[in-house]
């Protein structure tokens, strides 16, 4: 049983790194099973098709990416503070891949978007579902903020859509540019998004 399991892991792990290298299309069953040192009867085992492991591996980056967005968002923080958290994060991550393999990757979420939303109704679905969870969580900090007088806008679903659409297109920049300072606009973007009222730094920091 932890062979098998530990099989399904390296599959997903092998894919996830050739995905944010190379994109999903231009990859084949058999690089992937190569890459992860396994037999390709084995993906069969697990996946009925490379969609369905591109699904899996969605899943995975998402539940990855949630937990890190709900440690961030959810804390004890000011919600402008948290939402500024989350963009540091983000640059730092993107600065450490870029120093790791010389490039900056993107979003996988992004760049799946571009490459197979018009190709694939499961992949984009999902997509789908990931960007409204994120555009959820972050919604419930923009509405904190509009209730402490600390952000003016009306509809706070759109804000944070603006706010999650502005991320994921600086993220685009970046790694059009492979250049992380594209990244460095995310706060003041943000304040202009929001209305909000602009606080000390540090205090926003801390």
């Amino acid at each position: 049983m932890g062979r098998t399991s530990d099989a399904k892991e390296k599959i997903l792990t092998a894919a996830q790194a050739l995905i944010e290298l190379r994109g999903y299309s231009a990859l084949g069953v058999a690089e992937i099973c190569k890459a992860a040192g396994v037999p390709k009867g084995s993906f069969y085992h697990f996946f009925e098709s490379k969609e369905a492991l591109a699904l899996a591996v969605l899943d995975e980056h998402w539940e990855a990416q949630r937990s890190d967005w709900a440690r961030v968002l959810q804390d004890d923080a000011e919600p402008l503070a948290r939402l500024r958290r989350l963009f540091e994060e983000t640059e730092a991550g993107l600065r450490a891949g870029k120093q790791s393999c010389g490039t900056v990757s993107g979003c996988m979420f992004g760049n799946l978007t571009l490459e197979l939303s018009t190709q694939t109704e499961p992949i984009r679905a999902r997509l789908q579902q990931i960007f409204d969870a994120q555009v959820e969580m972050v919604e419930k900090v923009v509405a904190e903020a509009r209730e402490r007088g600390e952000a003016a806008v009306g509809d706070t679903r759109e804000a944070a859509r603006s706010i999650v659409a502005q991320l994921e297109g600086q993220v685009l920049f970046a790694k059009l540019y492979n250049d992380t300072r594209h990244l460095e606009v995310l706060w003041e973007n943000c304040l202009s998004l929001l209305s909000a009222r602009r606080t000390d730094p540090a205090a926003v920091s801390s």
